[in-house]
């Protein structure tokens, strides 16, 4: 009995891995209600979005040359983007009552490359990410930031898959 205890007492930082998609969100839900504990205050939820890396601009390029403005307009975009997404996912943590300490971290660069090294850096014990279940080829053109995090992640990994019939 005092060994249940203790574990149940124990700390736990789950990372989620969040983005626009519905299967991120979904992970989410079903990592609140999976994976931390309802009765313990220990575990802390930290959040990850990654957005994209920052286009280069070539200046040499005739025609292309963008002024300051449209590289401002893009930069705050890409700031709503990572402000909605949190926002979301905020909403999410909110509608599941379960008492945890939220960490929001973003992220910028290559999603695969920056979960992976974010997970080891914020100590992360867990990553919980979403799957879009992308068939064979679209996988082999895109690639899989599950996937690669399965092969280069340190910690366990959870890829939860959204059920077709939910949302």
């Amino acid at each position: 009995m005092e060994v249940e205890k203790i574990i149940m007492e124990e700390e736990r930082r789950v990372m989620v891995a969040v983005d626009e998609s519905e299967e991120s969100m979904y992970a989410l839900s079903w990592c609140l209600t999976n994976l931390l504990s309802q009765n313990s205050k220990t575990n802390t939820l930290v959040l990850l979005y990654v957005k994209p890396p920052a286009p280069v601009y070539s200046l040499d390029a005739p025609g292309f040359l963008f002024a300051g403005d449209v590289v401002a307009s893009m930069e705050q975009y890409g700031k709503d983007l990572a402000n909605s997404v949190m926002s979301r996912a905020e909403v999410v943590y909110r509608d599941c009552n379960n008492p945890v300490k939220v960490e929001k971290k973003i992220g910028t660069g290559d999603a695969k490359d920056v979960i992976c090294i974010a997970a080891e850096k914020l100590d992360a014990d867990i990553l919980v990410m979403g799957s879009h279940d992308y068939g064979f080829f679209k996988r082999v053109l895109l690639g899989s930031v599950s996937d690669h995090c399965a092969k280069h992640v340190k910690c366990p990994l959870v890829v939860v898959k959204r059920p077709k019939n939910v949302y």
